[in-house]
């Protein structure tokens, strides 16, 4: 496929604050810059030029999130109409975003799950679904964010990111791979209330939480796709958890730090950093995925802080 990629080489930066924080070289894949605020325009936006091709007249998703945005995006910049199906829950804020981006929105639902059964119900024969995470064509293209880190001869020591849904996992694991870093171990975050990716490993297969408690609203799928769940029985992978509280802050340090905004999902894996994990201690070259968030506001981070 020769179309130019949706998404830009996002900037590969050494952190020195966080350096310092966690007593490492830390690198931050600044993923936050993509222009619909997070990571998965990489994956989305590849996905989107190959159903363009196939001769798809309009896209449909299901997440009033990163996703939902980056599909938004996709399709103003291919000239595709967009409906992006959202929940109740989904806040105004992430409406408008979507709006701005001239995508149909329309709420249905108490849950992410009533949403995406009406966007499966309205996908027509010339319409293509995008899916949130769980997509081989979403794997491939999130990968190329670590075809940058090796151009950049950066070599890593681990990759730490945040879980949700396990799209982000899969890529980068892809992306390792094909630059011959399959046996550098993922960190693979999640904040405690939305942690399906570690309740799988535990129990050495996909289950589905009964509940997300979290905050950090983007981390939250009940159940992690299969590739995610086989990546970690196939390379290292080590899962870790971590408290919203230090999701949280570790937002508005990496504001104060890098005067880039993240969401709390976000958040959960600079935690690691600032609060010098030991989950780090092997490790002296760290790479992290800084994947976004394009919903994030600080009036909300802080007003969640106070509760």
């Amino acid at each position: 496929m020769n179309a130019t990629p949706l998404h830009l080489q996002t900037p590969l930066l050494e952190s020195r604050a966080l350096g310092l924080a966690a007593q490492r070289t830390v690198w931050l894949k600044m993923e936050a810059l993509q222009p619909p605020g997070s990571f998965k325009i990489r994956g989305i936006g590849h996905a989107c030029q190959i159903h363009a091709q196939r001769g798809a007249k309009r896209f449909v998703s299901s997440s009033g999130g990163n996703a939902g945005m980056a599909v938004a995006y996709a399709g103003r910049v291919l000239n595709i109409p967009v409906t992006v199906v959202v929940p109740q829950t989904t806040t105004v804020r992430a409406q408008e975003l979507l709006r701005l981006e001239n995508a149909d929105v329309i709420v249905h639902g108490a849950s992410w799950q009533e949403a995406n059964e009406l966007a499966l119900s309205m996908v027509g024969p010339i319409d293509a679904f995008l899916h949130p995470f769980d997509d081989p064509l979403l794997w491939t293209g999130h990968a190329s964010m670590m075809d940058e880190v090796a151009s950049a001869g950066v070599v890593p020591d681990a990759v730490v990111l945040s879980v949700g849904g396990g799209g982000l996992l899969s890529g980068v694991a892809e992306g390792m791979a094909r630059n011959g870093w399959g046996h550098v171990p993922i960190i693979a975050v999640e904040t405690e209330g939305a942690a399906s990716l570690h309740a799988a490993m535990q129990a050495g297969h996909t289950v589905a939480l009964d509940a997300i408690t979290s905050i950090a609203s983007s981390l939250g799928a009940k159940r992690v796709c299969e590739q995610a769940m086989q990546y970690t029985q196939q390379r290292p992978v080590q899962s870790v958890l971590v408290s919203d509280a230090s999701a949280l802050e570790a937002c508005e340090r990496f504001l104060n730090d890098h005067r880039v905004l993240v969401e709390p999902a976000c958040g959960a894996s600079l935690a690691l950093a600032y609060e010098a994990h030991p989950v780090l201690a092997p490790y002296r070259n760290v790479l992290f995925v800084v994947c976004g968030g394009a919903t994030a506001t600080v009036d909300q981070i802080r007003q969640w802080r106070k509760v």
